[in-house]
Protein backbone atom coordinates (compact mmCIF):
# COMPACT_ATOMS: atom_id res chain seq x y z
CA UNK A 1 0.00 0.00 0.00
CA UNK A 2 1.51 3.32 -1.05
CA UNK A 3 1.49 6.39 1.17
CA UNK A 4 -0.77 9.28 0.09
CA UNK A 5 0.98 12.27 -1.47
CA UNK A 6 0.14 15.79 -0.37
CA UNK A 7 0.59 18.87 -2.53
CA UNK A 8 2.23 21.84 -0.80
CA UNK A 9 0.10 24.98 -0.92
CA UNK A 10 1.44 28.31 0.32
CA UNK A 11 -0.74 30.32 2.68
CA UNK A 12 -1.58 34.03 2.90
CA UNK A 13 1.24 36.28 1.59
CA UNK A 14 3.94 33.61 1.56
CA UNK A 15 6.15 32.85 -1.46
CA UNK A 16 8.21 29.68 -1.98
CA UNK A 17 11.44 30.25 -3.90
CA UNK A 18 13.96 27.86 -5.40
CA UNK A 19 17.35 29.52 -5.03
CA UNK A 20 19.57 29.72 -8.12
CA UNK A 21 22.99 28.39 -7.22
CA UNK A 22 25.96 30.48 -8.29
CA UNK A 23 28.59 28.64 -10.27
CA UNK A 24 31.41 29.63 -7.91
CA UNK A 25 33.72 32.35 -9.12
CA UNK A 26 32.31 35.24 -11.10
CA UNK A 27 33.59 38.28 -12.98
CA UNK A 28 32.98 41.92 -12.24
CA UNK A 29 31.86 44.25 -15.03
CA UNK A 30 35.52 45.32 -15.31
CA UNK A 31 36.67 41.73 -15.86
CA UNK A 32 38.11 41.10 -12.39
CA UNK A 33 37.68 37.48 -11.27
CA UNK A 34 35.98 37.23 -7.86
CA UNK A 35 36.72 33.84 -6.26
CA UNK A 36 33.91 31.69 -4.86
CA UNK A 37 35.45 31.95 -1.37
CA UNK A 38 34.61 35.67 -1.17
CA UNK A 39 31.37 36.17 0.70
CA UNK A 40 29.40 39.36 0.42
CA UNK A 41 27.01 39.91 3.31
CA UNK A 42 24.76 42.39 1.52
CA UNK A 43 24.58 40.60 -1.82
CA UNK A 44 21.05 39.91 -3.05
CA UNK A 45 20.20 36.65 -4.83
CA UNK A 46 17.87 35.59 -7.65
CA UNK A 47 15.47 32.69 -7.39
CA UNK A 48 12.46 31.20 -9.14
CA UNK A 49 8.99 31.37 -7.60
CA UNK A 50 7.61 27.84 -7.12
CA UNK A 51 4.48 28.62 -5.12
CA UNK A 52 2.44 31.60 -3.88
CA UNK A 53 -0.25 32.08 -1.27
CA UNK A 54 -3.69 33.41 -2.16
CA UNK A 55 -2.91 36.96 -0.87
CA UNK A 56 0.18 37.38 -3.07
CA UNK A 57 -0.54 40.04 -5.70
CA UNK A 58 2.69 40.90 -7.51
CA UNK A 59 4.47 37.65 -8.38
CA UNK A 60 3.36 34.45 -10.07
CA UNK A 61 4.80 30.93 -10.25
CA UNK A 62 7.71 30.94 -12.72
CA UNK A 63 8.78 34.56 -12.08
CA UNK A 64 12.35 35.29 -11.06
CA UNK A 65 12.65 37.38 -7.90
CA UNK A 66 15.44 39.27 -6.15
CA UNK A 67 15.75 38.86 -2.38
CA UNK A 68 18.21 38.77 0.50
CA UNK A 69 18.98 35.08 1.19
CA UNK A 70 19.83 35.47 4.90
CA UNK A 71 17.25 35.33 7.67
CA UNK A 72 14.71 33.41 5.60
CA UNK A 73 13.03 30.11 6.38
CA UNK A 74 14.42 27.06 4.56
CA UNK A 75 12.52 23.88 3.80
CA UNK A 76 13.72 20.75 2.01
CA UNK A 77 11.21 18.93 -0.20
CA UNK A 78 12.27 15.80 -2.10
CA UNK A 79 15.96 16.70 -1.77
CA UNK A 80 15.60 20.30 -3.03
CA UNK A 81 15.99 23.30 -0.72
CA UNK A 82 13.46 26.12 -0.98
CA UNK A 83 13.09 29.42 0.86
CA UNK A 84 9.77 30.63 2.24
CA UNK A 85 9.26 34.35 2.77
CA UNK A 86 6.67 37.09 2.74
CA UNK A 87 5.96 38.86 -0.54
CA UNK A 88 6.98 42.18 1.04
CA UNK A 89 10.54 40.81 1.57
CA UNK A 90 11.11 40.62 -2.21
CA UNK A 91 13.08 43.45 -3.80
CA UNK A 92 12.31 42.97 -7.50
CA UNK A 93 10.58 40.66 -9.95
CA UNK A 94 11.64 39.70 -13.49
CA UNK A 95 9.03 38.28 -15.82
CA UNK A 96 7.72 38.49 -19.38
CA UNK A 97 4.87 40.87 -18.47
CA UNK A 98 6.53 44.06 -17.14
CA UNK A 99 4.30 46.89 -15.96
CA UNK A 100 6.75 49.39 -14.46
CA UNK A 101 10.12 48.10 -15.66
CA UNK A 102 13.62 49.46 -15.36
CA UNK A 103 14.63 48.83 -18.96
CA UNK A 104 17.15 46.23 -17.76
CA UNK A 105 16.77 42.58 -18.77
CA UNK A 106 18.16 39.29 -17.45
Amino acid sequence: MSEPKFEVQMLHDRVMIKVEQESGERRSSGGIVIPATVSETNRLAWGEVCGVGHHVRTVKVGDRVLFHPDDQFEVEIQGTTYLVMRERDLHAVANDRPEHGTGLYL
